[in-house]
C-alpha cells in the first residue's frame, strides 16, 4: 500500500506528524515520498533520512524547547533566533544531502525577493529547513544564492502538489494542522526564554506592543487558514488527515508524546478511506483514468 505523504505547517501542532507516520506504517501503508512546510519539512526530512517515527518522537521529546530560540550575532534581524535550532539540526542531520536520503524527499520555502514559491529538493538538508521554518518576522529569513527564503507556509501550508511530484503514480496524503474556519483565532504565543534578548522581552511586556504583536499574529492566523483551504480545493490531494490539535499555540511548549497520540487517533479515524484509495480499483481509476488529482 504505497502512498506519498504531504506534511502542513503549524509549530508544535507538528508533533501530531509523528503519530501519523508511526500508525500508517504499523497499518502496512509505505511512504514512498515525502514532502513538507515548515515543521512538515523538518519531520519529512529526517523520516526521510533514515530515522523511525520513535527516534523521532524522542528528538522532540527531548529538546530543551526553552533554549531552541536563542540569537546568533550574525542572525538577520526577527523577533526570534533560531542558534538553538541550527546546532540541534548539526546534531540530527550533520551534513546531509538530499541525495544521500532514503526516499524522495522536498520542502518549499518563499523567495521574497521575487515573490515565488521555491521547491528544495537538492543541497544541503539543514539549510532548506532553516528557510521552511522562517516565519516572517518571528524568525530570521535564510539567504540561500540569490534567494532571501521564508517560510513555505506563506503560499502552501501544505505543500500536495510538492508531494505529487516526486512520485505521480502514488496517491497523496495531506496532513493538515489548521485550525477550522470560523473557530477563533489564535496568537503565535512567544516563548519566554534566556535566548531572547532582555530589550525584546521588555517590549512585549510592555501592554501596547504584546496587544499590537496579538492583533497581528492573530491576524496572519486566519490568513493561513484560508490559504490552507483554498490550496487543498485547488490541489486535491486524494485523503486529507485533521489530527485534533486545535488550541495548540505555534510556539507553546507541549507534552510531545500526547501530541504524538493525537496524530495516532487521527490516522485510525479515516482507516477506511485510507485503505480505498490505495484499493486495486482505486489504482486501475488513476492509471487509465488520470484520476491523481481526484480525491
Amino acid at each position: 500500500m504505497n502512498i506519498t505523504l504531504a506534511l502542513g505547517g503549524g509549530g508544535a501542532k507538528g508533533n501530531a506528524h509523528i503519530g501519523i507516520i508511526r500508525r500508517l506504517e504499523k497499518e502496512g501503508f509505505k511512504i514512498k515520498a515525502i514532502a513538507g512546510t515548515s515543521i512538515g519539512g523538518i519531520v519529512a526530512a529526517l523520516y526521510a533520512a533514515g530515522y523511525s517515527p520513535d527516534e523521532i518522537e524522542k528528538m522532540f521529546d527531548d529538546i530543551n524547547q526553552t533554549r531552541l530560540y536563542g540569537r546568533s550575532s550574525n542572525e538577520k534581524k526577527s523577533l526570534l533566533g533560531l542558534s538553538g535550532v541550527r546546532k540541534w539540526f548539526d546534531e540530527v542531520l550533520t551534513d546531509h544531502d538530499f541525495s544521500d536520503l532514503k526516499i524522495p524527499c522536498a520542502v518549499s520555502a518563499v523567495d521574497l525577493n521575487s515573490g515565488k514559491e521555491i521547491v528544495l529538493d537538492s543541497g544541503v538538508v539543514k539549510e532548506a529547513l532553516l528557510a521552511t521554518i522562517a516565519l516572517p518576522g518571528i524568525f530570521p529569513s535564510y539567504t540561500l544564492g540569490d534567494w532571501e527564503l521564508v517560510d513555505g507556509g506563506v503560499l502552501n501550508p501544505v505543500p500536495v502538489t510538492l508531494a505529487r511530484s516526486l512520485q505521480p503514480k502514488l496517491p497523496v496524503v495531506a496532513v493538515a494542522l489548521n485550525t477550522p474556519m470560523g473557530e477563533p483565532a489564535r496568537s503565535i504565543g512567544i516563548p519566554f526564554s534566556r535566548g531572547i534578548p532582555k530589550p525584546i522581552l521588555n517590549r512585549l511586556a510592555n501592554a501596547r506592543y504584546a496587544q499590537a504583536f496579538d492583533i497581528f499574529t492573530r491576524s496572519v492566523d486566519v490568513a493561513t487558514r484560508a490559504i490552507t483551504e483554498y490550496r487543498l480545493v485547488i490541489d486535491k490531494p486524494n485523503l486529507i488527515i485533521r489530527p485534533k490539535v486545535t488550541g495548540v499555540g505555534l510556539l507553546e511548549q507541549v507534552d510531545v508524546p500526547e501530541l504524538v497520540q493525537r496524530g495516532e487517533l487521527a490516522v485510525e479515524a479515516v482507516l477506511p478511506e485510507l485503505k480505498q484509495i490505495v484499493s486495486w480499483k482505486s489504482r486501475l481509476r488513476r492509471r487509465f483514468m488520470g484520476g491523481l488529482n481526484e480525491p
